[in-house]
This record gives C-alpha cells, sequence and structure tokens, in this order.
C-alpha cells in the first residue's frame, strides 16, 4: 500500500541524514536518554539564533500583513467561526503557550471538535481551509509566535500535551523541522486509519519515530542545515505535489525501530483506543 510505503521510507531517514552528520548513538538506550533529557548544539541554544528567528519573524509579518489580512477575510467569509484558531502546545522546558494559526476547520459553538489528529479527506477541514492546508498558508501566524519567543523557525513542531514525546526541550519548537519535511504524507498514512484507532497508531508508529528524527537533528543543528530545511520547505508549500526522492537506502542514523514496528494502519497489532 501506498501509506505503508511512505511509513517504511520516512523510518529509513534518509531525510535526516541529508541534512546533518550522521548520530553517534549506538545502542538503544541512548535514544531513551535524549528523549528524556534532548541535547542541543552550541548553534540551538545561542543568542545569534535568535536574532536570526527575529529578524526573519520581522520581515515575513511585514511582507505579508496584507495578505495575512486578506486571507483572515476569506476565512470568515467561507465558514462560521473566528479567522485565526489558538490552542495550547508544548514549548520551552515541557511550558505550554498559545499556538496561532488561521482556521482551516468548521467550529460547533466557537470550538473545533473531533480528533486532535488530521487526516487526508478529513470533513472537518473547509474548501477554503484545504487551500490553506496546501500551501501551508495557514501557519503564517506562527511568525507571531516567533516574534513573541514561543517558537523558532526550526525545530519539532510544537505538540499537544498528549502527543508530546519529547520532554523538557532545551529549544523552543518551530515552525518547521526535518520530521516536519520527512512526515509531509503524514495525512495520507493516517487516511485508512480507522477514527478510532488514529490516536494509537499515532502514539505507536509515528510519534517514537518523529521525536527520535528532531532529538538527532537538534543535537547536530547548524546555520547551514537550517537554511537548508527552510529552503527545503518553502520548495515544498510552493511546489506542494512535489517532494525529495526518499532513497531506499540502510539507514545512516540508527533509530532502532524493529520490523514488527513497521505496519499499515490496517495491521490487525492496530487496535482500538479507549480514548477516540
Amino acid at each position: 500500500m501506498e501509506h505503508e510505503s511512505c511509513l517504511s521510507d520516512i523510518v529509513h531517514l534518509s531525510d535526516l541524514s541529508s541534512y546533518v552528520s550522521p548520530c553517534e548513538c549506538t545502542w538503544p538506550a541512548s535514544f531513551e536518554v535524549c528523549l528524556n533529557a534532548p541535547p542541543a548544539s552550541r548553534w540551538i541554544v545561542s543568542r545569534t539564533r535568535r536574532i536570526f528567528d527575529i529578524v526573519v519573524a520581522v520581515s515575513v509579518l511585514l511582507v505579508f500583513g496584507l495578505p495575512m489580512l486578506l486571507i483572515a477575510l476569506g476565512v470568515r467569509i467561507t465558514s462560521k467561526g473566528k479567522a485565526v484558531f489558538s490552542q495550547d502546545r508544548v514549548g520551552l522546558g515541557g511550558r505550554l503557550f498559545r499556538i496561532y494559526k488561521f482556521r482551516s476547520m468548521t467550529e460547533d459553538r466557537g470550538v473545533t471538535v473531533g480528533p486532535g489528529l488530521t487526516k487526508d479527506g478529513d470533513l472537518r477541514v473547509t474548501p477554503f481551509g484545504r487551500f490553506l492546508r496546501k500551501f501551508k498558508l495557514d501557519e503564517l501566524p506562527q511568525f507571531y509566535n516567533v516574534l513573541r519567543g514561543d517558537m523558532s523557525l526550526v525545530g519539532p513542531r510544537p505538540k499537544l500535551p498528549q502527543y508530546a514525546e519529547l520532554r523538557n526541550m532545551p529549544y523552543r519548537p518551530g515552525i518547521t523541522g526535518v520530521a516536519t519535511i520527512a512526515f509531509r504524507c503524514e495525512g495520507e498514512i493516517l487516511r485508512n486509519v480507522d477514527a478510532d484507532s488514529i490516536d494509537l497508531f499515532y502514539a505507536e508508529r509515528i510519534k517514537p519515530l518523529k521525536a527520535r528524527m528532531d532529538a538527532c537533528y537538534m543535537c547536530k543543528a547548524t546555520l547551514s542545515s537550517d537554511m537548508q530545511i527552510v529552503a527545503s520547505t518553502f520548495l515544498f508549500c510552493v511546489l506542494p505535489a512535489k517532494g525529495p526522492t526518499v532513497e531506499h537506502t540502510r539507514p545512516t542514523i540508527p533509530i532502532y525501530i524493529s520490523a514488527g514496528d513497521m505496519v499499515s494502519p490496517k495491521s490487525p497489532q492496530v487496535r482500538s483506543s479507549a480514548e477516540g
């Protein structure tokens, strides 16, 4: 199946090795240490990086200020509800912060209902919201989060508390990151997962891979690798149908996921989640 092939390709982590040098971890337990106390490169925690984030965030907000107003107007005209969606996410040091996005889903009494995960064909996504998501325009308000100091340009995507795998991050979550690029087909992977199994499938099959990719990247990241991530993200936003060629090679960065873990959403190992 196509989604199974995509998940298998991601496990090989060829995207990650394109941005940073191979991980020095040589045994499975070392990854658990990284998840509990994630290491960070000098660049990641440097003041220069924070200044870089501010300069880029201010530039984007100035250049896209008018288009963002038009997008907000489009959201209000095409569906009922607020133009901007906000939600608590896990940030620096495990602290919660309020993330902002243009609303792309329907609301019921001012609240978006349903699972916290979204998959291709999700009926909650509005037609205009689908357009915004295709080109990642719904993420533009997050540059305000960057300016506030809640987020950085590059880093692990800020997770809902129930989906957070990295604990006590010594760095800010990002608008984009290596796992974001590798899992750009996540909605496609989740498309055939039953609604009552989606949280369990994500927790057991996707979340650990994302966490390991992010942990490996952030301890090796440099200005050059961050720029590559930003450039790649821009390319995928402009040409969403195009993605990097994922080579079917042996992983250069070990993540110690057994072959039995690489299952399709319809595998009998995936059972219903009590939380739904």
